[in-house]
Parts: C-alpha cells; sequence; structure tokens
C-alpha cells in the first residue's frame, strides 16, 4: 500500500480512511515519523503512533478529577539523615536541613498552627490520622529544636576555638612587656658580620639543623665552607656568590629578658649608604672587627670602613657599642690575649675622639662567630682561660636604654612600602604608639590614612610601643604614593615638611680637590630614611670648638674639622625636626663622592616659603 504524500494527509483524513489504512513498516522514515508525532503530542496531542500496530488511534485524555489531595507534608528532617550525639560532638558537617539556620522555634509554632487551622477542615473519617500525623509533627519538631539548640551550642564553641589562638596570640603580644632592642652589626667587610648573625638565629633555635646542612652543602659546591652560616643572612644570591652583604638583612630572636632585632650591615664602602639606613634604625651596635694578622690592620686605617662605620653609628644615635673581637679561633691569633689587648688598645682613642664614654657605653669581647665560641654561653676555660667577662647574649641583655615615653606625638619614619592586600609600610616608632583602628597623616603629602593591621615580628598585634620595627597595613593611599623617608605622623601634631633649614655641621675631613666648605657646596643628605641632594645657600656663623660658643666675625668658609651653622636647601620636600625635640629626627651626615664629609643636627626652620609648620 502506498505511503500518504504527507501526514496532514492522515491527519485530514485523504486518501482514504485513517482507521483503516495500515501503518507503515518499522523503518528510518517511521521512527522519524514517530518522534515529529511524539513532539506534536507534547503540545496538543490528538493522535498516539505504534510503529508495532497496523493503524492510528486517536488520543483521548484522561477525565481530570475535580479534587486532587494535596502531597504528604514530609518533615525535612525525615528525609535527611540525624547526624548521632558522637558526630555532632567531633563538629561534623551537618547536612543543611540540621544547621541552625534551618527554622527557629517562632516560625516552626507558627507553620505549625497553620497546618492545624487547615486540617480543621478535614472529615470527621480523616480526624484520627490528622491528629496522630500532628502529634507526629510536634514531636519532630521538639526533636528538631534540640537538635538545633545542640548544633548552635557545638558552633559557637567551634568558632570560639577558632578565634582562640589569634585573640590568644595578639593578648599574650601585647601584654609582653620586654624590652626591644634594634641591634645593627657594623664593621669592615669579611669582618663575619653575616656569619655572627646567622650564628645567633641558629643557637637561639630560630634556624633548625636541616636548614643548616643545606646551607653546608650548598656554601661546598661553591668552596666556600666557611660562608654556611651567613647565608641565613644573606638571602640575596648577589650576595652569596660575592660573599658580600648588600642590603641590609634583618631577623628576631629573643631571650627571657629582651626582644631583639638583628640588623646587618653591609661592610663595603659602595654600599654605605645602606649601612646608614640601617643604623640609623638601631638602639645598639656591635662593631665586628676581625683578629686575623693584617685585617685588623686594613679596616682601621685610613679609608677602612671600621672608623667610618663607628663615627656613622655614634652620629645616628647609637649610644651603645658592643666591640666583638671575632676570628679569635684563628691560627694566627689562637685566642691569644696579647692580640686582644693590642686591638682594645688602639680602638680606644679613636672611640673617644667619636664622642663615645668607653667606661659606660662600650665594651669589649672575643667571639668566635664560625664556631659560636662566648656567644650564647660564657667561653670554656678549655678554649680560653684568660677571658672571664660576659658573652655576647649576655652583654646584649645587660643594655638597659633611657625609657621612652608612649605618649609623645607619633613619629613612624618608613623605609620601605609594598603591595599585600592593601598598602604595606615599614619603619621604626621613633614617638608615641599605634593601635589599630588610629587615624594618621602620611607627611609631606598631607594623607590621613587608617592603621588597619599591626605586624611585629611577625605576629599581629593590637598596639605597639616606641622602639619597635613594625609592619602596619593601611587603608586611604596606594602604594604608589608613597616614598621611602615619608614619616607617618599624628593628624593633631603632623612632622614639619621643609625645603630649608639650619644645621650645625662638624666638617670632618673634606675631598683633596674640594678642600674648602662655603656656600654653593653640594652634597648628599642622609637623615633618617631621607637621602636627598642639598646646596649649602649659605654659612651663618662659625662656633669655637672650646667654648662652643658662636664666633662674631663673619665667616666665608671653613676647613676640614670646623664646626659651623649653616642653612641648606632640598630640592624636594622633607620631613625633619629639631634636634632638641626629636633627636632621631634631627641628626644628619653629609657625604660627598662616595666619603661622609660632615654630620649635624637640625637646630632652627627659618620662616621662609616652602615651609609647612
Amino acid at each position: 500500500m502506498a505511503e500518504p504524500d504527507s501526514w496532514e494527509d492522515v491527519e485530514e483524513g485523504g486518501g482514504g480512511d485513517a482507521q483503516t489504512r495500515s501503518a507503515p513498516p518499522t523503518s528510518s522514515v517511521a521512527v522519524a515519523a514517530a518522534t515529529v508525532v511524539a513532539k506534536l503530542n507534547a503540545d496538543a496531542p490528538a493522535f498516539t503512533f505504534n510503529p508495532s500496530a497496523a493503524s492510528f488511534t486517536p488520543f483521548v485524555p484522561a477525565p481530570r478529577p475535580l479534587h486532587v489531595p494535596a502531597p504528604a507534608y514530609v518533615h525535612p528532617l525525615a528525609a535527611a539523615p540525624r547526624p548521632t550525639s558522637a558526630a555532632l560532638n567531633a563538629g561534623a558537617d551537618l547536612h543543611p536541613a540540621h544547621r541552625p539556620s534551618f527554622v527557629s522555634g517562632a516560625s516552626a509554632l507558627t507553620v505549625l498552627a497553620g497546618r492545624n487551622s487547615e486540617s480543621s477542615h478535614a472529615t470527621d473519617a480523616d480526624s484520627e490520622p490528622a491528629i496522630s500525623s500532628q502529634a507526629s509533627e510536634v514531636r519532630d519538631l521538639d526533636v528538631d529544636l534540640k537538635q538545633n539548640a545542640a548544633v548552635e551550642e557545638i558552633s559557637s564553641q567551634s568558632k570560639e576555638k577558632a578565634a582562640a589562638p589569634s585573640n590568644g596570640t595578639v593578648e599574650k603580644e601585647d601584654k609582653d612587656h620586654r624590652q626591644h632592642l634594634n641591634v645593627v652589626f657594623i664593621g669592615h667587610v669579611d669582618a663575619g658580620k653575616s656569619t655572627i648573625g646567622g650564628q645567633i638565629l641558629y643557637l637561639s633555635n630560630m634556624v633548625d639543623e636541616r636548614t643548616i646542612q643545606k646551607y653546608e652543602r650548598e656554601a661546598k659546591e661553591k668552596n666556600r665552607e666557611s660562608w654556611y652560616m651567613a647565608y641565613i643572612m644573606d638571602t640575596n644570591e648577589e650576595e652569596r656568590a660575592k660573599g658580600k652583604t648588600v642590603e641590609v638583612g634583618r631577623a628576631h630572636f629573643e631571650t627571657e629578658k629582651t626582644r631583639f632585632t638583628i640588623l646587618d650591615a653591609p661592610g663595603h664602602k659602595n654600599y654605605v649608604p645602606n649601612m646608614i639606613s640601617g643604623a640609623s634604625q638601631a638602639d645598639v651596635g656591635v662593631l665586628v672587627i676581625a683578629a686575623r694578622r693584617g685585617e685588623f690592620e686594613t679596616g682601621f686605617e685610613r679609608g677602612g670602613q671600621t672608623r667610618e662605620h663607628a663615627q656613622l653609628a655614634k652620629t645616628l644615635g647609637v649610644s651603645k657599642l658592643l666591640v666583638a673581637v671575632n676570628k679569635m679561633d684563628d691560627p694566627s691569633v689562637q685566642w691569644s690575649k696579647e692580640r686582644f689587648d693590642e686591638i682594645e688598645k688602639k680602638i680606644i682613642p679613636f672611640l673617644k675622639a667619636c664622642g663615645y664614654n668607653v667606661k659606660k657605653d662600650v665594651q669589649f669581647l672575643p667571639i668566635s662567630g664560625l664556631f659560636g665560641h662566648n656567644m650564647k654561653e660564657r667561653m670554656p676555660a678549655t678554649i680560653c682561660d684568660w677571658w672571664d667577662g660576659p658573652c655576647l647574649f649576655e652583654a646584649l641583655d645587660a643594655v638597659e636604654l633611657p625609657e621612652r615615653s608612649p605618649n609623645g606625638p607619633f613619629r613612624m619614619p618608613l623605609i620601605d612600602k609594598y603591595r599585600d592586600m592593601g598598602t604595606v609600610v615599614m619603619g621604626k616608632i621613633e614617638s608615641g604608639s599605634v593601635r589599630r583602628g588610629d587615624t594618621l597623616m602620611i607627611m609631606p603629602n598631607k594623607a590621613t590614612v587608617k592603621v588597619v593591621t599591626v605586624y611585629r615580628d611577625n605576629d599581629e598585634v593590637n598596639y605597639a610601643r616606641p622602639g619597635e620595627n613594625l609592619r602596619i597595613r593601611l587603608s586611604g593611599i596606594e602604594e604608589e604614593d608613597i616614598s621611602p623617608g615619608f614619616v607617618i605622623s599624628s593628624v593633631r601634631s603632623p612632622i614639619p615638611a621643609v625645603l630649608e633649614f639650619d644645621a650645625q655641621l662638624q666638617i670632618l675631613e673634606l675631598l683633596d680637590h674640594k678642600a674648602i666648605f662655603t656656600a654653593g657646596y653640594k652634597a648628599v643628605l642622609h637623615i633618617h630614611a631621607v637621602v636627598e641632594e642639598c646646596e649649602i645657600m649659605g654659612l651663618l656663623h662659625q662656633i669655637d670648638p672650646k667654648t662652643k660658643k658662636p664666633i662674631r666675625k663673619k665667616v666665608l668658609f671653613v676647613k676640614s674639622g670646623a664646626v659651623v651653622v649653616v642653612r641648606i636647601q632640598v630640592n624636594e620636600l622633607i620631613c625633619v625636626e629639631k634636634f632638641e625635640d626629636f633627636p632621631q629626627l634631627g641628626r644628619f651626615t653629609l657625604r660627598d663622592e662616595g666619603k661622609t664629609v660632615a654630620i649635624g643636627k637640625v637646630v632652627n626652620f627659618p620662616k621662609i616659603a616652602g615651609t609647612q609648620n
């Protein structure tokens, strides 16, 4: 029998009776036709098609009932597995139906009351099953409420436990009233500063044995077996390859009495500006001198960094000095008392000339940085029988600094900044104190910022006192709007930002080809974290070194060794204070062609344009 020309013919009855027409054979065409009909039936079904049947049959929809009963209510907790008490106590992850946020007691009772009102319209025949169902729901609701209460209690306890380490750490840090000291290691290149710093961290358990073994292997591969302790402080590959510290290394260790921040300053003359940056943050200096024959003489002679570092440290406010005579274990020394006394005899007159009180502020002690002798524990008699003084840790613990008041105007020079979930700045508090949430001002750009987080060492704290080295996360300013040398200060008492200031200078040693210091002399100014080119605008008056009083005679120029009051001008606004108000923010050095030519202190701010008070 021939197939219809179209399915419309079938629907309209064309070409014969649709009920008596035989179906096409079960083939690909038949399957395609069945698919089309199925799609049509989904919208407005009229026919059903069975490929195995012989004819089409019209689709008759089933009669719709007049009343469709609502589906039986199933409590969410009935579908979800109930947690056991052991799982709850262990803080197991709960099904959403069992979580505290599922339903409150008030809302559950409201829902139940609504269901009761609906059930009142039920027939008498359904009353007993309804009552039984309601009783079951009440029991489920009671269990649900108890379950929610238990979950809420466990959830609150887990949150308290999760927050406990952080809060406990903050409270512990806030209540830590141990003295904090910033210790800078200075001295000639290759004197052993980084090795001593690494040995201190190892002896104070800040570095594990596995790391030390790793550094030993690396140093041995480079044929520098004695450098492995320095690798703890010198993390830069360039520093490790050359054996020279370039940037100021920073680390932390502590004793029962004191918390310390180590500042490992570079010893090479090319990196003196970096040394100045480190020494400006220090409270105590450790002048490292190599006892090996020839090394001490090289560092102490004219042009050696032993002299310049000691002088700069005093200028930058390092009032206490420990002279660590290192490498006493060298075969050329062998813990010789004569060598130790020789070095001490040569150093003392120079330190007196720098302004140190040798009896009160300076202490000598022999050590071996490579092997750790006389560092954490006193020297055993089997190694050195003539030394009965303290070890390095004891000498550092015995240093006492004047008490710093936390109530002064806040001053924190910035030495570095970076981006980490906001703007983070680094520096040392020179005055005042800081708390999380404080509103402060960054000078000289007068940007108001808010303290988001305060980090001391590697711990987050709520409060920090003067003398602390901190990292502070700020809001209200972008990283690119901050430069090293900017100062965070109080909003009510901001630090002055000036272009000119008057200063008292001590001329040290001028360059051979620039032997006269007069108006127009240009140099590089180093004051706290600021490094700025400056020019001498004029010599105001000279000071008599004996009487400390001004000389009335007008002065046009001075030479090495003179003391003179001058006016200095810089190209950009810088933040400085008078020395009498804030000594650490009012002392500075002048360098020219890589050499320190003068040291000075700020004495006055002239009332001129560009000065902001």
